[in-house]
């Protein structure tokens, strides 16, 4: 790929990556309902899908916006926003929006994976400027990061953005993805965790190529981590998350 090829790739999919921030990011408003519903989302993501799965989740979140009220009043609004905070606030969808809980094996939020992945921030200068708020391996900030890579343009920051994306988002988002599929209320939560799940996977197929660094053989989903417990104890798995 030649620099200006590269240059579109980087912008269309630094693009992508905070129209999908901003979702995962906080409730909708009217103002971002209305748009997603104009521009037909997800018909202007600027990297193209190929797989057949992709190719589900695209088709069921375009349904999902295609059936946004013209003009959404006040208790349609609502309705998004219980749902949102059920994914993303209460645990009421059963899935946690950040990378300790899938990967620790007694489920807790802010482990070792958030700390790994702080440490990954601060080699490139960042941090999280309220961690107490939002862990820095919440779904949010990882997008954000790997949008910083792919944005800054930077030699090696391609290869850094797929080495990232094996260590920390892909260990775990489509395992949360899976949960909110099954447990949200709204089509569109629904499709945008999955969506989101396999725009990541399709982006590190393209870093395999693009940045030279294969992917790693696949670990065991994250759902499946236990820990192990006294004897005539059942193991705690976060599969119970499920």
């Amino acid at each position: 790929m030649g620099e200006a090829a590269e240059a579109v790739f980087r912008e269309a999919v630094s693009d992508d990556l905070a129209m999908f921030t901003r979702l995962h990011d906080r409730e909708l408003d009217t103002e971002i309902a209305v748009a997603l519903k104009a521009s037909r989302f997800p018909e202007g993501l600027g990297l193209r899908l190929t797989r057949d799965d992709s190719a589900a989740a695209l088709a069921a979140m375009a349904k999902a916006v295609a059936e946004f009220p013209d003009e959404p009043d006040p208790a349609w609004m609502a309705e998004m926003a219980a749902d949102y905070a059920d994914v993303y606030l209460t645990h009421g969808c059963r899935a946690t929006p950040a990378e300790s809980p899938w990967l620790d094996p007694d489920r807790l939020v802010r482990q070792e994976p958030m700390f790994k992945v702080r440490e990954w921030y601060r080699r490139h200068g960042l941090a999280m400027a309220d961690w107490r708020n939002r862990s820095d391996d919440h779904l949010v900030p990882e997008l954000q990061f790997v949008t910083h890579l792919i944005a800054s343009g930077e030699e090696g920051s391609l290869v850094e953005a797929a080495r990232f994306l094996d260590s920390h988002p892909l260990n775990w988002v489509g395992s949360f993805a899976k949960v909110v599929d099954k447990h949200c209320r709204t089509p569109f939560y629904a499709a945008l965790a999955v969506l989101t799940a396999d725009y990541l996977e399709e982006l590190r197929d393209i870093l395999t190529s693009l940045a030279g660094v294969p992917r790693p053989v696949p670990a065991e989903p994250a759902v499946m981590a236990c820990a192990s417990k006294k004897k005539g104890q059942a193991p705690k798995c976060a599969a119970a998350h499920a």
